[in-house]
């Protein structure tokens, strides 16, 4: 983010502490509202956003409605690293893999279908309107920006421990459907679609498989290159703060090597949070596991509350919506074109890849209920930050645009982001307890993940995860008959225990592979 303001210096100031006076209102009010049936933290800072914007926009005689100018590069590197690094970091690693394929299916193949659908929508329907010059490249661009999903919201609603299948899906799938919109979002900048031929299209598609694969292998690179740094090193010996500093540091230098090479940022800070999770994170002292942890969502929370602030700010950008203005209906039709195709685009491939899904589970515990359905289908219809960051990309010049064509994108953009954050966002508390009321004393729900209930009773600050999550050995396992019934021994992940604890964790560290540091305090249990 620049400063939109130029002149003295205490300009500057005074701008930044506005910015910093209305994040802590956010964080106050958020609190407050936490019991609330109908906000959520995302929605209320996007609220004092836009009613900020407003009061910009009158003191200014309708001028400026913020006092940052949206430079949606500085957003890519400094506010969406530290939320997919700890979404990765904090993430339940066993929930996440025991169901990946499925995440895979939503979050690559659902989104590319949503792509194609989005992209031939709009190519075909825009034709009837008068909206400006638009090339192919555009239409393909405005398929990767409307593809990105926002699961803030439901997320927040959906507790880990109640649903933990459900919430592995959404948390996931919303995960690898930015990365993989950003990436096909990359891959269409990189390449003249004017002409679009048969050696072009497979140049795109191994392009995009290209980054897919080459930034998920360099995240997990560097995560295992943090985990040998730092056991071998042995930093904890005399000084706690350099191997905290050299954790967030080695996870955002993940990010910007990615970004150097021109690959996902996203995917390789993702796969190097769970690396770091899994073995750096084990290789430090009890004062670095605690300080990390905090630090890691600390900055992820803030810099999701800025996101959300500075897009209800940017909302009420007047230039814009001055060169929109000369074609209201226009702008008007373009939206709710663009609404109804993200609607169909969630759907075509909601429905169909759960019923695939569900032809290769046979526990009927591992298959995903109609409700859950349509629950994934809502937590994947709001659009965030991450759309309008695109938006700024493609048609804007340093936020700044004239074409017609390129003002109407951009505000319809924020048009998708701002009805489908705020109504789908005030709704999603109620639909949910809908359609998955509480069951407190069911015993189906008390059995649905026997490693959930047993990580309540485990240390708090020693991280999410319980033995059996991580494939420790020093809490026995209790047999269930259920368990035996429904899980298979020999499975990809009793494989990759074998693995983990033969080659990994003896190399790179991890849990019981780690040294005991003189004057570590003990494991605290917080009940």
């Amino acid at each position: 983010m620049s400063l939109g303001m130029t002149g003295p210096e205490e300009v500057s100031v005074d701008a930044i502490t506005l910015f910093v006076l209305l994040l802590s209102a956010c964080i106050i009010i958020g609190h407050l509202l936490e019991k609330s049936q109908w906000l959520t933290e995302s929605i209320s800072a996007l609220l004092i956003g836009l009613c900020c914007g407003v009061v910009i926009l009158l003191s200014t005689q309708g001028k400026s409605s913020h006092v940052l100018v949206f430079n949606e590069e500085l957003f890519f590197i400094y506010l969406l690293p530290p939320i997919i690094f700890n979404a990765g970091f904090q993430m339940k690693k066993k929930h996440f893999f025991r169901n990946f394929s499925t995440i895979i299916l939503f979050g690559a193949v659902g989104t590319l279908i949503s792509f194609f659908i989005i992209t031939l929508g709009s190519l075909q329907l825009f034709k009837k309107l008068d909206i400006g010059f638009l090339e192919i490249g555009d239409y393909l661009a405005l398929g990767a920006i409307l593809s990105a999903t926002d699961s803030v919201c439901t997320l927040q609603v959906l507790n880990q421990e109640e649903t933990p299948l459900l919430y592995s899906l959404v948390f996931g799938e919303g995960v690898v459907n930015d990365a993989t919109s950003v990436v096909l979002f990359n891959a269409i900048q990189r390449f003249d679609l004017s002409h679009i031929t048969s050696t072009i299209a497979l140049q795109f598609i191994g392009n995009f498989l290209y980054l897919f694969f080459t930034s998920t292998v360099l995240g997990i690179g560097v995560g295992l290159l943090s985990a040998y740094i730092i056991r071998k090193l042995y930093f904890g010996r005399h000084s706690t703060d350099r191997e905290v500093a050299l954790m967030i540091l080695m996870a955002y230098l993940s990010y910007m090597m990615a970004e150097l090479f021109y690959l996902s940022g996203i995917l390789t800070v993702f796969f190097c949070g769970i690396v770091m999770s899994h073995y750096t994170w084990h290789n430090v002292t009890e004062c670095s596991r605690v300080t990390t942890k905090h630090t890691f969502a600390t900055l992820s929370f803030v810099s999701q509350i800025f996101i959300f602030l500075y897009v209800g700010m940017d909302a009420l950008d007047m230039e814009k919506w001055t060169v929109v203005s000369k074609s209201p209906g226009t702008s008007v039709g373009v939206s709710l074109i663009l609404l109804a195709l993200v609607l169909i685009g969630r759907a075509a491939f909601i429905f169909p890849l759960c019923f695939i899904s569900n032809l290769t589970k046979k526990s009927q515990n591992d298959k995903i209920g109609f409700k859950q359905q349509v629950t994934i289908w809502w937590a994947g219809l709001m659009r965030g930050a991450v759309s309008v960051a695109l938006a700024y990309n493609q048609f804007a010049r340093s936020g700044h645009t004239q074409m017609l064509g390129n003002a109407i994108m951009i505000t319809s953009t924020i048009t998708i982001v701002l009805f489908t954050t705020v109504v789908g966002g005030l709704l999603t508390k109620s639909l949910v307890r809908f359609l998955l009321p509480l069951q407190k004393h069911s015993g189906s729900t008390m059995m649905s993940d026997f490693s959930s209930q047993k990580s309540l009773n485990l240390p708090l600050l020693i991280g999410q995860e319980s033995e059996a999550d991580i494939g420790g050995t020093n809490i026995p396992q209790v047999p269930s008959l259920r368990m035996l019934l429904t899980t298979p021994t020999n499975t990809v992940h009793h494989y990759w225990r074998k693995f983990d604890d033969a080659v990994m964790r003896p190399a790179f560290g991890g849990r019981g592979f780690v040294r005991y540091a003189p004057g570590s305090p003990p494991e605290l249990v917080v009940q």
